[in-house]
């Protein structure tokens, strides 16, 4: 690098010329904006809807699985393990096997857990699944 000399008052006096180390800076910072690869999260926005089950689904020959916002899992009246979910589904699939499954679920159950209990449909044998949502 190059060293210049000052001269003054104070007298003699030598320094490093920072203009090059500024441009090299300068020419790295182009390069790592250009380059980088910025990551876009994907993802779908999911909105359960509001309402009530209606009196149609009462009337229907779908088994009602109910989720609460506590994380307890209804089935027929019963409150049951997330990992009974799967037996009361075959059980009801081997009697009717035209019957759907309709899961209602409340609004504050997380999706996880809703994730879950649709998968332990699902290996029960039950393809036909319908949504409802509690008030």
């Amino acid at each position: 690098m190059k060293t210049r000399r000052v001269s003054g008052a104070e007298g003699s006096h030598s320094g490093i010329d920072l203009a090059p180390m500024l441009d090299f800076v300068m020419n790295l910072l182009v390069f790592f904006i250009i380059t980088a690869v910025f990551a876009k999260e994907v993802g779908i926005q999911v909105s359960r809807p509001g309402g009530g089950v209606g009196e149609g689904a009462k009337e229907s020959k779908s088994l009602i699985v109910t989720i609460y916002g506590t994380g307890d899992v209804e089935i027929e009246g019963r409150i049951v393990d997330v990992r009974a979910v799967r037996a009361n589904v075959e059980k009801m699939h081997a009697v009717k096997p035209e019957n759907g499954v309709m899961v209602v679920a409340d609004k504050t159950v997380p999706s996880g857990q809703l994730v879950e209990v649709l998968d332990q449909i699902r290996l029960g044998g039950v393809e036909d699944i319908s949504f409802g949502a509690t008030k």
